[in-house]
């Protein structure tokens, strides 16, 4: 009786072992499934770093960061009074066009090419369209993409990703360059002449800076979605500018201009129905639908503001 005993309990025990067994085994393998589906799912979510659109913009990831916006007081060529220095945190990250909208693109959106230097060609950035003409380019764009993805960049975006991290004049550094980007030649400006042509040229004409953004500096200047105004006293989250005047911001300097007006703090304003050989755009692209925030609500959809 004794034994049968002993015999019966090994039995239960080695059940209860190989239950207990097969319990951790396949709990182990649902964690592992779980950790791979996981990390896919946040594989998933990361943004590309490039992505092109069916134009043929091509678009590179900025991530989401804090700098300093404006310039020091002692910057040379500064503008202390409308350039004051101050904290900015951008929560989100975005996609930003690498280069200036081109010609061929706006004429292939648009069916019209409104630019003076039409000769400099399609590769050649779109001039001579107001802030209210790039509004309709971008509402037809999310039409033909069938989302309202794009829209220009704030200035506050768009100072971050010229700087990429350089908290210099200039993305390359403190010294102007006439090698460095398209500037300096105009009917009262020569810092450039015989250098650069005293026109728009093609984009990528010069080097990306850390981000691979072309022509953040010179070329022609860029339109940014806020109303110009002074900036705050105090350390700014997403800011969208305000409302004190009529005229949009625009950024990066020209062709024309001095080496001052291309700095990457350097800004102005201008009425939105202004249109000038010296003037174009590039446009940010946001990741998804969804949590898009502020984005969404300082975006007219209205094609005729």
């Amino acid at each position: 009786m004794k034994k049968k005993i002993i015999i019966i309990s090994v039995l239960i025990a080695w059940i209860a072992f190989v239950v207990i067994f097969q319990l951790n085994r396949e709990n182990g393998e649902k964690t592992s499934e779980d950790t791979k589906s996981s990390e896919k799912v946040k594989k998933k979510a990361e943004p590309e770093p490039f992505l092109t659109n069916k134009l043929g913009m091509e678009f590179v990831y900025i991530p989401p960061g804090t700098f300093m916006m404006g310039s020091p007081p002692d910057e040379i060529g500064g503008y202390p009074d409308r350039e004051k220095q101050h904290q900015v945190t951008l929560t989100s990250g975005f996609y930003m066009q690498t280069t200036e909208v081109t010609q061929g693109q706006w004429e292939t959106v648009m069916k019209v090419n409104p630019s003076y230097f039409k000769d400099c060609g399609e590769d050649c950035p779109v001039e001579q369209v107001s802030w209210n003409d790039v509004q309709r380019f971008i509402w037809k764009l999310n039409q033909a993409e069938g989302a309202n993805q794009y829209s220009l960049p704030t200035e506050a975006e768009w100072e971050y990703a010229c700087r990429a991290a350089s908290t210099t004049r200039f993305h390359w550094g403190n010294n102007a360059g006439c090698s460095d980007a398209n500037y300096g030649v105009s009917f009262i400006h020569n810092e450039c002449k015989g250098i650069n042509p005293g026109k728009t040229m093609k984009v990528r004409s010069f080097l990306p800076n850390a981000w691979g953004l072309y022509d953040m500096h010179g070329n022609v200047w860029e339109w940014c979605l806020d109303r110009f105004d002074s900036y705050p006293d105090k350390a700014a989250i997403d800011p969208v500018g305000g409302y004190a005047t009529v005229d949009r911001i625009y950024r990066g300097g020209s062709w024309s201009m001095r080496a001052r007006y291309c700095r990457s703090a350097n800004r102005d304003g201008v009425s939105p129905n202004e249109r000038i050989s010296e003037l174009g755009f590039r446009l940010v692209r946001i990741i998804s639908v969804y949590g898009i925030g502020n984005r969404r609500a300082r975006t007219n959809m209205n094609p005729y503001p």
